[in-house]
This record gives C-alpha cells, structure tokens and sequence, in this order.
C-alpha cells in the first residue's frame, strides 16, 4: 500500500463483518468509512442501493465507501452532507 494513504485508508480484520460487501479484495477492503457518511445524501449519494420494503435504504450492495481510491471522492462531497445538517438543524429548531 502507498504509505501516503495511510490516514486514508484502515482495516478492521478482527470485525466480525469484515469484509462487509462483496466485490472488494479483502486485502483492498476500507474500513474507514465503516458508516458511509454519504448515506445522508439519500437518492443523491452516487452509491448501488436500494430502498427495501420498509422504505429503507439498504446499502448492502454498495462497496462505494470500501473502495481507497473514492476516499477524496467521499471527502469532496462534505460540503453537501454540511449543507443538508444545517438546513435540517434550521428547520428544527
């Protein structure tokens, strides 16, 4: 591995999940979006989801956040996920 990735990339061996998507090399596999931060975006986040029958996303299909290369792809995409806390903060409040 590229020793420039290393605060980009993380491995988590021991989880009982891991790997927790198909499609990626376990030895490639990025445990460092655990919880996908662009699972707020919805419809919007560029992922291979679903919705299942309950009306929730189901993300099982999508290796997107497991994958090093999207690490800037995922980092570039903050401002949107910002946006969508403010807006939801104002209208809360």
């Amino acid at each position: 591995m590229d020793e420039t990735l290393h605060d980009q990339f993380f491995q988590n061996k021991k989880c009982r999940y891991f790997p927790c998507h198909e499609g990626v090399d376990p030895e490639e596999f990025n445990c460092l979006f655990c919880y996908c931060p662009l699972y707020v975006l919805g419809k919007n986040c560029g992922g291979n989801f679903r919705y299942n029958e309950k009306g929730n996303k189901d993300c099982t299909a999508c290796s997107f956040p497991h994958r090093k290369e999207n690490y800037h792809k995922i980092i570039g995409r903050y401002m949107e996920i910002m946006y969508l806390v403010r807006k939801n903060d104002q209208e809360n409040e």
